[in-house]
Parts: C-alpha cells; sequence; structure tokens
C-alpha cells in the first residue's frame, strides 16, 4: 500500500497539498506581507526541496497587430528550503516579505496575486493562488490627486510591455489613461502617465496626445508626432504641496498645447 500511495502521489492523487493564509489582502507598495503556508501531508511522505511565494501580475504584450496577456513574477520570497511532510502530518510556515515599490497598483484590471508553490521531485507540484489588492502610496496618491484636480479623468488603466521605456527591471510598466473635461479638453485627445516610486520620491512620466487640428495636426497624428513626453521629478517634500504638483503638471502640458 505504501509503494502504491508513492505512485499515486507522483501524479498528484493523495499528495501534499498547500495553503497560503494572509494577516491581511490589501497593501500599499513598499507595505510588508505576511501570513503563514500551511502544508497538508498526502497518502505518503514526500521530500519538498522548496516552498516559494510569487508576486504575480499580468501584461498586454503586441506582436504583428496581435495582443497576448502574459504573467510576470513581479517578486519572489523563499519560504523554506528543505523538508519532508509525513502522511496527514500538518505543517505551518510563517512568513514575510516586503513588497516592492514597483508592482502594479489594482487599478481598473490590472490583477495581483501571490502564488505558492512547493518544488517536489518526481511529482505533481502543489500550489495556490491568493489574490491581493494593491492601492496607490502616498506619493502617487497626490499626484494622481493633482491630475485629477486639473479635470482629468482615469479612462483606463494596464500595464503594456516595456518596450518604450527603458531601465526597468520588469517587462513591462503600468500606464495610466486620463480624458481631459476641463481647461484642456478640446486641446488634448488623451493624457497617460507612468508613476515610478521609490517610497521617498516620484517620476512621473507623461505622455501628452494633443487634439489633431487641421491638416498639418491630421499629417502630425498620422506619423504620431502629435505625441510629446516629459519626464517629471518630485522630492518627498514636494509632494507635501499640492500647488507644487500641480502648476509642474501643467505647465509641462501646456508647453505642448
Amino acid at each position: 500500500m505504501s509503494f502504491m500511495n508513492k505512485m499515486l502521489a507522483s501524479v498528484g492523487i493523495g499528495a501534499a497539498t498547500i495553503d497560503t493564509i494572509l494577516t491581511k489582502t490589501r497593501f500599499i507598495p513598499g507595505e510588508d506581507v505576511t501570513g503563514t503556508v500551511q502544508i497538508a501531508g498526502g497518502k505518503a511522505a514526500q521530500p519538498i526541496d522548496s516552498v516559494s511565494i510569487f508576486l504575480m501580475t499580468e501584461y498586454i504584450r503586441e506582436s504583428d497587430d496581435k495582443k497576448y496577456r502574459e504573467h510576470a513574477a513581479v517578486a519572489s520570497h523563499r519560504v523554506i528550503d528543505s523538508l519532508t511532510i509525513q502522511p496527514g502530518e500538518i505543517r505551518k510556515i510563517p512568513f514575510s516579505f516586503r513588497l516592492p515599490y514597483d508592482v502594479p497598483l489594482s487599478i481598473g484590471h490590472t490583477p495581483v496575486w501571490l502564488k505558492t508553490g512547493a518544488d517536489i521531485k518526481n511529482a505533481v507540484d502543489p500550489s495556490d493562488k491568493d489574490y491581493i489588492t494593491v492601492n496607490p502610496g502616498p506619493l502617487v496618491r497626490r499626484a494622481m490627486e493633482a491630475i485629477e484636480g486639473l479635470d482629468f479623468v482615469l479612462r483606463h488603466t494596464s500595464c503594456e510591455a516595456a518596450s518604450r521605456f527603458t531601465g526597468g527591471r520588469l517587462p513591462f510598466i503600468q500606464e495610466f489613461e486620463y480624458v481631459p473635461t476641463g481647461m484642456f479638453r478640446g486641446k488634448l485627445d488623451e493624457l497617460e502617465a507612468v508613476f515610478l516610486s521609490d517610497g521617498s520620491s516620484l517620476e512621473i512620466i507623461l505622455e501628452i496626445d494633443k487634439k489633431a487640428k487641421g491638416l498639418f495636426g491630421m499629417l502630425e497624428e498620422a506619423m504620431d508626432l502629435d505625441e510629446k513626453q516629459v519626464r517629471l521629478a518630485f522630492a518627498e517634500r514636494e509632494l507635501q504641496d499640492h500647488s507644487i504638483l500641480s502648476s509642474k503638471i501643467t505647465a509641462a502640458i501646456q508647453r505642448f498645447v
């Protein structure tokens, strides 16, 4: 029976299972994620080489005019290196790791989840999936409030392949697409923003899409010359002053409209 149980466990029948239990499910970037990984033994003893938690999201990659959804690991955390789980045994392993500041925010249709996996030789590896919510940190939240204070409305958010951006460690960047409803209505088609924060400073990348006017404007639009990109850097103390944020963003946009 023991041999049969080992054979069944190797194909996932009566094998060990894992379940990640989080202390909470709502976070901001830079915050600690804590919880417990519970491993339940199956019908046979199983050596486990490692248990790891992967912080996952998805992004859109375009190729040959088609869009593909790709999964990406934003970060990983090794919970334990090795153990042997006995039949019917329950093992609870606490963990803690910090969310990176470049984790995408749970805005729009951007999913963020934790994938917990166990590496078991010659067996089907058990895994667990737990969705979390990532809200803007204080610096990014103030920047978003400043843009919305200029009568821009957030229309769409997505993670896109980072072919237009260099220097990032991830294969994607999260873009926030705004439409003007106030002073820039009729002057801009849209405003795209990327927020890059390390917790103590913030860089905003703005892509300003002018509204086509006349024949020259239509030619610019056809050649993508109507899109201008600008980078704005803010220290933490500047972000405390709403007027500094608003004036810098306004001045950057007005240079191109």
